[in-house]
């Protein structure tokens, strides 16, 4: 999945194994299975083209994402332990990226226009720079937070 998804076109069979050679070697007749194994699961569409198939997604990778966490979540005999776990494993990045989400889905779930950042205001000169906000209790300030991993984690059909 994650080469259809880098394509963001329809791709075929031959395509995908000439982008997989460039890394390993692979045969041909794998990379068909693969495909056809994507196919019958829905994760991709297929049409004919001659005497080959070209695949395409279904749905986008986020989406498919979402879809992941949302069938791992409520699966879960105690949802929101599942949560607090989930939230413990994510790193300084992924828990901003969550805030930004929260706040763009709002607390009613309508999908609102992301709000932008401002840029720190550069001090005049004479003039005493204006201070930041304080963290709240127990929040990590940027400063503070430790450098984490912030490499993909679990795993995707395809790869």
């Amino acid at each position: 999945m994650t080469r259809v998804w880098q394509w963001n076109r329809p791709v075929t069979v031959r395509e995908v194994l000439e982008d997989l050679q460039q890394e390993r070697s692979i045969a041909y007749t794998t990379v068909m299975t693969v495909m056809d194994n994507l196919h019958q699961k829905g994760w991709v569409r297929r049409e004919a083209e001659g005497r080959a198939y070209r695949y395409t997604a279904v749905s986008t990778r986020p989406a498919y994402s979402a879809a992941l966490m949302n069938e791992a979540w409520a699966t879960s005999d105690n949802p929101a332990a599942a949560l607090v776990a989930f939230f413990g494993m994510m790193s300084a990045e992924q828990r901003e990226a969550l805030r930004d989400a929260v706040r763009i889905v709002g607390h009613d779930g309508e999908v609102a226009a992301p709000e932008p950042r401002e840029a720190p205001q550069e001090p005049v000169a004479g003039e005493e720079p204006v201070p930041e906000e304080e963290a709240k209790p127990g929040e990590a300030t940027e400063e503070a937070r430790p450098e984490e991993d912030s490499g993909e984690r679990g795993t995707e059909p395809g790869r």
